[in-house]
């Protein structure tokens, strides 16, 4: 059963959500009995059971449990005085605070690992060491409420919660035994550093408690609930009603408690309140929701299996359409894409959730996942290593997976599908072959996040950047940490900047944040203006979106300055507010090629302006060239600046090419350098390690005055030279407008013409005509049918007409909202675009 918003709000408004959480059980042996059942559950899920881990493909994540262990027991024992580990100094620092209790959690973990030949395993002692170390901590450091929560607001209430519900759950029995009031006393504590909450409990209202964080919380009060034994049950309850608010379809015209936070109809993710954050904080939700799942398998608290479907449409369209050959895509990463730990680590993660996933479910669905992990397991060139699962459980499942000769590896997607996820301002354009990424943004969207020195220079991230991964690729030699530390934060590809040096916020203001509490926008280090203006900011444009026709897609944006700039006025004197250049901008996502339009590019300031057509990366020793062709005929190579009718950038040591045709582009400038620089210079928290990279630089360079110009390209992912030389006079592809108001293309050999048009107004090409700003494919297919999607870029439109010229057509399947009607000249197509936020509407036409 799909829970749909309506029917989960209807729940949340009647008595006990009924479809998911039972009522009460009969007895309150019942009740004890659940709560065992949950305990124990949660020590599997850690801990592994005397089966999994008595298996040979759990050896290693044993070992590294112990080893782990037994670093911590030698720190504790190399202590000083006034340490509980040695180094480790506490009463200021909250990460050192929350560091600590980790590693009792760690300790812990060792002791209550069923099959290890570890000496840690069921020594009291050592457990005594623990539950000790945590009276330490909570006399010494975390007690005093009026002391405490300085720093990072998530450690006091997610991150030190989760390491003690953890810990205490893995002793429960000896804690009960040894020091029998530390459950209380430390539950009490927890949720008096709740303080975004109320009254000690979850606030729905709250901006901090939604989405991902809202998982954590709740996850966290479940255990405690279950630690206080009789007296916990309807804290369980009541947490369980809270985080099932997580599986509602985030409805934006209805919101509920003003949440933006979560999963979308599209598959779209968002977390905090703007930020596209699918492979961060949207895997985070995944892994705790699941893990939530497992814990409450076999108790009467809930239903579980209600809810297993809605996990796997966020499977299916939310994550499996941005993982490439195993590697996350940068666009839904926000300031993770700074880490030293990669896309493959991130997918890692999610391939985990997906094992246990399929544990929950049944039949066909059970099929895919598991076919779906080995298919990742299949393309992936990272050798994913299972040791680095939360659980020895689930490596035993993902073992029995890829040794299950009957389970065939299979996508959850097709190999060719455009995914426009404009609830987030993010599309995906997948082939054999490739897989293209952009990243827009809007004034609904941010254009980049930052935050606790992480992503120090994203400024452009969200103005169109966007990456081009090539199937067969170690995507770590292409994007990840490296591209974004070798690579010109002005430079990305696909990026219109102006030539401008911009700071730092450490280098601004002299810490990780703007600091500022006494003006009216109080601007502290989680303060709602902090967000606005200088973590996530957004753009100051509502045109941002796109439109799908089986698997070709659109997408357009206008460029904007951000709300910092905007509200400048509003501002502190002090504070910094960059303004950006302009440009229009149109993707016409096709087979083999990803075509570029660009109108306006140029800036208000009169500054000089750089586009960026790609920029890639290699190995400084790898065999890299770049050869192509001028407009008069003659033959390219190298780097320079030219007059270009295509060029070839081409990796021999890899064996990966991309071709670039200029369709009507100014003088383009190449450049090839060898870079290195520190991966500090983009997170102030990563080693700092010199990277060197090869990189390549395609640019449109404007001087400083110059007028806007337009221009147009296209991508052709692993191109070869005599392909690209037959772009010739408009063949296949021809471009039909480029400007501010209308830009559109068409391809012969597919039949197919692609428009955006951006302001109010009637606007026509190749016998198309668009009633104002729209996203529009038309596919013609000889003797056969005509088939035309429509979208609404802006979010704000009710209706949108398109008449096609020619010979009247009838509709023989329309979405619904689609309406067709003759008119003079052609057929006009009515789509009822209320309220669609960005959705594609579809309608098939003939004769």
């Amino acid at each position: 059963m799909e829970i749909t918003r309506r029917r989960l709000l209807s729940a949340l408004s009647a008595a006990g959500l009924l479809a998911v959480i039972p009522t009460l059980p009969a007895s309150a042996a019942a009740a004890a009995a659940d709560t065992a059942r949950l305990l124990d559950n949660t020590v599997a899920v850690f801990a592994g059971t005397t089966e999994s881990n008595a298996r040979p493909e759990t050896a290693a994540k044993l070992a590294a449990i112990d080893r782990t262990a037994r670093t911590n027991l030698k720190s504790m024992d190399d202590a000083g005085e006034g340490e509980l580990f040695a180094g480790l100094t506490l009463g200021t620092d909250d990460a050192n605070l929350n560091t600590a209790f980790k590693r009792l959690y760690e300790i812990a973990l060792a002791t209550r690992t069923p099959g290890s030949l570890s000496d840690l395993h069921g020594n009291t002692a050592v457990q005594h060491r623990v539950i000790d170390g945590l009276v330490w901590l909570h006399e010494r450091y975390y007690g005093d409420q009026s002391k405490g929560y300085y720093g990072n607001w998530f450690n006091w209430e997610i991150g030190i919660s989760q390491h003690v519900s953890k810990t205490l759950a893995l002793l429960v029995d000896e804690v009960r035994t040894y020091r029998p009031a530390l459950i209380t006393t430390y539950v009490a504590s927890m949720d008096a550093y709740l303080r975004n909450g109320t009254d000690g409990d979850v606030n729905l209202d709250s901006r901090f408690h939604t989405g991902a964080n809202l998982a954590d919380i709740t996850t966290n009060r479940i255990l405690q609930g279950a630690l206080l034994g009789a007296g916990g049950e309807a804290r369980i309850r009541k947490a369980l009603t809270d985080q099932l608010t997580v599986f509602v379809t985030i409805d934006p015209y209805r919101l509920n408690h003003g949440v933006t936070d979560g999963y979308y109809a599209d598959g779209s993710f968002i977390q905090h309140a703007s930020v596209a954050y699918t492979g961060s904080y949207g895997k985070g939700l995944l892994t705790r929701v699941v893990q939530t799942l497992k814990i409450l398998d076999g108790t009467g608290f809930a239903h579980g299996e209600e809810l297993v479907p809605t996990v796997q449409r966020w499977v299916r369209d939310g994550f499996a359409p941005l993982i490439f050959e195993g590697w996350m895509m940068e666009i839904v990463k926000g300031r993770a894409v700074s880490r030293p730990d990669g896309g493959y680590t991130d997918v890692a993660v999610v391939v985990e959730a997906v094992v246990d996933l399929s544990s929950l479910s049944a039949g066909a669905e059970a099929t895919a996942l598991k076919s779906y992990v080995k298919h990742i397991r299949s393309t992936s060139r990272d050798a994913l290593d299972p040791t680095g699962f939360v659980s020895p459980v689930s490596i035993v499942r993902y073992a029995d997976i890829i040794g299950d000769a009957s389970v065939p590896p299979a996508d959850l997607n097709p190999a060719s599908r455009s995914v426009a996820f404009n609830a987030m301002d993010k599309t995906v354009h997948r082939r054999p072959g490739y897989a293209f990424a952009l990243a827009r943004s809007s004034d609904r969207i941010s254009k980049y996040e930052y935050m606790s020195g992480e992503n120090l220079m994203p400024w452009f991230q969200g103005d169109g950047a966007y990456y081009l991964y090539l199937s067969g690729q170690d995507q770590t030699q292409a994007y990840g940490v490296d591209y974004f530390t070798t690579v010109s934060p002005y430079g990305l590809a696909g990026a219109t900047a102006p030539v401008e040096h911009r700071g730092t916020i450490p280098e601004l203001y002299g810490k990780p944040y703007y600091d500022n509490p006494g003006h009216p926008l109080n601007f502290t280090s989680s303060s709602e203006s902090q967000n606005k203006y200088v973590y996530f900011p957004r753009g100051t444009n509502p045109y941002s979106g796109g439109v799908v026709l089986g698997a070709y897609g659109a997408a357009g944006a206008v460029q904007s300055s951000d709300v910092a700039f905007q509200d400048r006025a509003l501002l502190p004197d002090d504070f910094v507010v960059y303004r950006n250049a302009t440009a229009t901008k149109s993707w016409f996502l096709l087979d083999d090629e990803i075509v570029v339009l660009a109108a306006g590019v140029g800036d208000g300031a009169g500054r000089a302006v750089t586009t960026t057509v790609d920029a890639r990366t290699a190995a400084p020793d790898d065999q890299v060239s770049v050869t192509g062709e001028l407009r008069d005929g003659r033959p390219w190579t190298g780097a320079g600046t030219a007059d270009l009718r295509w060029l070839r950038y081409t990796n021999a040591t890899l064996r990966t090419c991309v071709g670039y045709v200029f369709l009507d582009t100014p003088k383009v400038r190449v450049a090839l350098d060898k870079v290195t620089r520190s991966r500090r210079v983009v997170r102030t928290a990563n080693p700092d390690t010199p990277v060197t990279r090869t990189v390549l630089g395609v640019t449109v360079d404007r001087a400083a005055g110059a007028r806007p110009v337009s221009l147009a390209y296209a991508l052709v992912p692993n191109a070869g030279e005599a392909g690209l030389r037959s772009y010739r006079g408009g063949q296949p592809l021809k471009v039909l407008a480029n400007t501010v108001r209308l830009q559109a293309v068409a391809h012969a050999g597919l039949g197919l013409t692609a428009a955006n048009s951006f302001t109010a107004g009637r606007h026509e090409a190749a016998g198309l005509h668009i009633d104002g700003p729209a996203s529009v494919l038309v596919r013609r297919e000889r003797r056969g049918p005509t088939t035309v999607a429509v979208s609404d870029p802006t979010m704000d439109r009710d209706r949108i007409s398109v008449l096609l010229r020619g010979r009247p057509l009838r509709a023989v399947r329309a979405d619904e909202g689609v309406r067709v009607s003759r008119a003079h000249g052609g057929t006009r197509i009515d789509v009822d675009t209320h309220h669609a936020y960005g959705r594609s509407f579809t309608v098939t036409l003939r004769d």
